[in-house]
């Protein structure tokens, strides 16, 4: 399979919603309804695409893998726990679509995401993922990441991870 990556436009909203909304039924039908089983929406991911920097992998027959990165600290992220940084950019959320999972276009997007972080003169990612079977702290661990901490929030748990640039 032949993927680009690259940034998302507009344009990339309807695919972007469509590959979400597989990507959370999947972790359903695996893992039961939680916290990944809201889709989000076109509209939704129109505005992700406005306010931040989505990245995206695209095979052939369309996007196989998102990830959106933000300057402005997600609401879950208690930033005591992570190492200091001057210019932190926020991984706020990511998907791979069942079919491309274990093929290495996720750890690819990662190092995608690495590069953009560095052109817009970020020295860490920080990002937090649920604490749970259906989570990918395991993922972030293989692509470098270091877990600093695991909290529960508003009755979530979840492990923070980040690397530094």
């Amino acid at each position: 399979m032949r993927i680009t990556y690259g940034t998302a436009s507009l344009k990339d909203a309807e695919q972007l919603a469509a590959l979400n909304a597989a990507v959370a039924d999947d972790l359903t039908r695996r893992f039961g309804k939680g916290h990944w089983s809201a889709s989000g929406t076109v509209r939704g991911t129109l505005q992700h695409v406005k306010t931040s920097t989505v990245i995206l992998a695209r095979a052939k027959h369309g996007v196989v893998a998102t990830l959106r990165l933000a300057m402005k600290k997600p609401w879950a992220i208690d930033t005591k726990y992570f190492t200091r940084a001057e210019k932190p950019i926020y991984l706020v959320g990511m998907a791979v679509h069942p079919e491309a999972q274990g093929k290495g276009v996720g750890r690819r997007l990662m190092g995608e995401a690495a590069k953009v972080a560095r052109r817009l003169g970020c020295d860490a990612i920080r990002l937090d993922a649920y604490d749970d079977r259906a989570g990918a702290g395991e993922f972030y661990a293989k692509c470098g990441y270091r877990e600093v901490a695991r909290v529960k929030y508003r009755g979530t748990p979840l492990i923070y991870y980040e690397v530094m640039l």
